[in-house]
């Protein structure tokens, strides 16, 4: 039967050429530019609790991956490296395969090799923990930046990852889903599993915007985050903020929960200065995006949300909290 040893030498032992010590020894050695610092993010991933245990493996190799990649882009930090912790009940070699093939094929996009980790047997399911790396320069982008008439922007239409949860959390209690709900799970179901980490739409910013956060727990939820470190308010507009065109046809009240409260989308939320928009719009044309422009910071510490028809809405969705 195959070790934890021949495991790592099979499935996430891969040559890096820009790192000079990588998996096979105590620790990896890496450089950083001349110049720049280093960023680093982690993110742990439970069976159970961050994805269904139907999931493709290829699929969770990438959002293992893209979650913390999505941090480096809200960043602005070019990617150096990463490390994987995996729990695993058993040796599964179709699984690795294809779960290490998924994680890989994202790494490879991004220059993010896979330079060390861990694994082990679990008692509880499967357990990924990822930690990346990355090489930023000043001026940061941090959630602590926002100014005053600064413009809030995102890099791309919200909701779907939500309603795909939605269903299949809905399908996994046993309930059979109607035709629609299927069709409509299968337009979804690739924003929940396959996100795409904008490393560098954020490398694109650095020099244009102020505050920058990833949408991981909801946009209103995110946004505030923004708010409370920079001690500002905002003021959204719902005419302006992209809906995913699988769900354009909902209910106002069930989309707006999805679009302003759904999280799992890691698009950047971001702010920047009226002055930036023709450069920002650039960005997001050599990124393949279509940015939008949502609202605006405020002083003070409010954050409205208007209607169509301008008037604020008082019974506002909230975001993800795993403690809730």
């Amino acid at each position: 039967m195959a070790g934890e040893f021949d495991l790592i030498r099979q499935f996430f032992t891969h040559q890096a050429p820009s790192v000079r010590v990588g998996v096979g020894d105590d620790c990896a050695v890496f450089d950083v530019e001349p110049g720049a610092q280093l960023a680093t993010s982690t993110d742990l991933l439970l069976e159970g609790r961050h994805f269904f245990s139907d999931i493709d493996p290829f699929k969770l190799g990438h959002k293992a991956l893209a979650v913390n990649l999505s941090d480096l882009g809200a960043m602005g930090a070019k990617p150096i490296g990463c490390l994987l912790g995996l729990g695993l009940s058993n040796f599964n070699h179709s699984w690795l395969e294809r779960f290490s093939a998924g994680f890989h094929a994202l790494a490879n996009k991004h220059g993010c090799p896979l330079i060390g980790g861990d694994t082990t047997r679990s008692e509880q399911g499967i357990i990924i923990s990822v930690t990346v790396f990355g090489s930023v320069r000043a001026p940061f982008l941090t959630r602590a930046s926002a100014c005053d008439g600064d413009d809030i922007w995102v890099s791309g239409p919200l909701g779907a990852a939500d309603v795909a949860l939605s269903l299949l959390m809905r399908a996994q209690q046993g309930e059979a889903l109607s035709d629609p709900e299927h069709e409509l799970l299968e337009k979804t179901r690739p924003c929940l599993e396959m996100p795409a980490p904008r490393v560098e739409l954020g490398l694109s910013l650095r020099n244009l915007a102020h505050a920058v956060i990833d949408i991981s727990d909801g946009l209103l939820q995110d946004l505030s985050h923004i708010l409370q470190a920079s001690n500002k308010g905002a003021v959204l507009y719902v005419s302006q903020i992209p809906v995913n065109p699988a769900i354009t046809h909902f209910a106002p009240a069930q989309k707006l929960k999805a679009v302003l409260g759904g999280g799992d989308v890691y698009e950047l939320c971001f702010t920047a200065p009226a002055s930036a928009r023709k450069k920002i719009r650039m960005a997001g044309n050599e990124s393949g995006l279509s940015l939008s422009m949502i609202g605006s910071i405020t002083s003070g510490n409010k954050l409205k949300v208007l209607d169509e028809d301008l008037i604020e809405i008082q019974d506002l969705p909230s975001g993800f909290d795993h403690f809730r």
